[in-house]
């Protein structure tokens, strides 16, 4: 176990700890935008694998590995598009990538799948000793704020993680409240259940605004901001949308950075949060268009 600041901080340790300028990094199109920044930062060559159907085309990722393949980042499900493969398209992935290759799993909002068709990332440590799962306490745990995260892996690769980790990078406060929650199951099954009842309500209500959106397994909706068929008629962007809303006191997600100028994300709240936020969108769209 390798603990961090969040898990964006682990992820940052595995691409310091080895990558080099000569290496080739693997991730999805519409991935966390991390994957691309921490690969940057090192000055190691990025490999964005088109997306499918918003999500992971893992045989394409397959196919992009090459000699000098060092690292392949997968989220599971996918930030910000909110997508997710199932067990056996992961297990067919892990046997096709070299023993070489280190694959990181991204689980940060696995907690909020309950189907036994998603895969648990730490059943495949024990056959795949190339494999780094990350998770976090910021999304179902409800403990973004403390910033914990943690990587589990092989002895070895753990052994090399803690070497370039800072000694204090998780405040002693924080370890106690992530201790405490993970005890906690009847706390966990609360807050994943409060997170699908408010998904149910803000996809339904974008469905009432004649609005698509990325059916979604995390604890967000990303959702195009065109009503209807869209057209050339539309003067505003997805950034105007914003805007506006931020206007209305609401909070969401510009897209923009990750090629989806036409979409927002928003993050699933209490439900009285939810309905504030569609009433809002409502108000918005209604003056833009």
């Amino acid at each position: 176990i390798t603990l961090g600041n969040g898990s964006n901080d682990v992820l940052e340790l595995i691409a310091r700890a080895f990558l080099t300028c000569s290496d080739e990094v693997i991730f999805s199109e519409y991935a966390f935008a991390v994957y691309s920044i921490i690969t940057q930062a090192i000055g190691a060559k990025a490999i964005e694998v088109p997306a499918k159907n918003w999500g992971h085309d893992l045989s394409a990722m397959s196919d992009a590995i090459t000699s000098k393949t060092k690292l392949i980042f997968l989220a599971n499900p996918n930030n910000p598009t909110g997508t997710a493969f199932d067990s056996s398209a992961l297990l067919r992935f892990m046997d096709s990538v070299p023993c070489d290759v280190l694959v990181v799993l991204d689980e940060a909002y696995g907690e909020y799948i309950k189907d036994d068709a998603f895969p648990d990332g730490l059943s495949l440590l024990k056959t795949h000793s190339n494999l780094i799962v990350t998770r976090t306490f910021s999304k179902a745990w409800g403990l973004a704020s403390m910033r914990v995260g943690y990587a589990i892996s092989s002895p070895t690769i753990a052994d090399l993680l803690n070497r370039v980790r800072q000694p204090f990078n998780v405040n002693s406060f924080a370890l106690t409240a992530a201790a405490t929650a993970l005890s906690d199951d009847e706390y966990l099954q609360r807050s994943v259940d409060v997170n699908q009842k408010g998904l149910d309500q803000i996809e339904k209500g974008l469905t009432e605004l004649d609005l698509d959106f990325i059916p979604s397994k995390g604890n967000f909706v990303t959702f195009n901001v065109y009503p209807g068929d869209k057209n050339d008629s539309f003067t505003y962007t997805g950034l105007d949308v914003y805007q506006k809303l931020l206007e209305e006191g609401v909070i969401v997600r510009p897209l923009v950075n990750y090629k989806m100028p036409d979409y927002l994300r928003v993050s699933i709240g209490l439900a009285s949060e939810n309905q504030r936020f569609l009433k809002s969108l409502d108000v918005v769209l209604k003056v833009l268009v």
